[in-house]
């Protein structure tokens, strides 16, 4: 299981996600006209779109019902109308998207109105083989589960690609790829003397290194977390049902 060790420091990285929720993106998306706050909802929507689509494929629907009706629930999203309409409501921004989608599958929003596989939206990587890859991959879970496994996912791969860029930024790319193996592994699952050679550290060095990735890891996905959520009381319910429902 992937770690996520609290750490004091991380105060300022959760007053700072507090002040830019994923509810303030869309708010201010529905708000005003704003090439930032579009560009700003269009990576939510890009973090986001494979859980609803896992959940709309574990409904029934095909690869490419599955793309249709996908796309069309972000259409409906999008629009300014619906933005406008969303109210910054006390409860967790996933438990909001995923009753948005049923609530559009049960209209079914007029099939014929759904859009068509060739207006695809750009943020939305639409490769069947790497859809079906992964949805291949996924335990034979009831929709809800399966969406709650994938949210999950999204959410820890977005933090590690977020940590894998810091650690790229200050020339550390080859730690970070060597050591993230202890973000989900223990000392004695894999040894340290395994890398010792490879970064040409000492033990101790190594052990102050993995301590240090796991608690930046910790921070940035706090951080993560308290932008679903509305008060900071909720981020270590919300982390404690992430890791529950990624571990399944």
């Amino acid at each position: 299981m992937l770690h996520s060790e609290h750490d004091s420091e991380a105060a300022p990285v959760l007053s700072a996600a507090f002040r830019t929720t994923h509810w303030s993106v869309i708010l201010e998306a529905g708000q005003r006209e704003s090439a930032g706050a579009t560009e700003a909802l269009a990576k939510l929507c890009a973090t986001y779109w494979y859980p609803l689509y896992a959940f709309v494929r574990r409904h029934g629907h095909d690869f490419h019902e599955a793309q249709d009706l996908t796309q069309g629930f972000f259409a409906q999203f999008l629009e300014k109308s619906f933005l406008q309409s969303v109210k910054q409501e006390k409860g967790k921004f996933r438990s909001f998207l995923l009753a948005s989608l049923k609530n559009f599958l049960a209209n079914d929003w007029n099939r014929s109105q759904t859009i068509k596989r060739g207006r695809e939206f750009h943020f939305v990587s639409w490769d069947k083989e790497t859809c079906e890859s992964r949805y291949a991959q996924e335990q034979d879970l009831d929709p809800d589960k399966t969406f709650e496994q994938s949210w999950a996912l999204a959410v820890i791969e977005k933090v590690l690609e977020e940590l894998k860029t810091e650690y790229a930024a200050v020339g550390k790319k080859e730690l970070f790829e060597v050591l993230q193996v202890y973000l989900s592994r223990e000392k004695e699952q894999a040894p340290y003397s395994n890398v010792m050679a490879t970064l040409n550290m000492s033990e101790s060095a190594v052990k102050m290194s993995v301590l240090r990735l796991r608690r930046r890891f910790a921070d940035l996905l706090r951080a993560e977390v308290a932008r679903t959520v509305t008060t900071p009381k909720e981020v270590d319910e919300e982390i404690r049902h992430l890791f529950a429902a990624f571990s399944r």
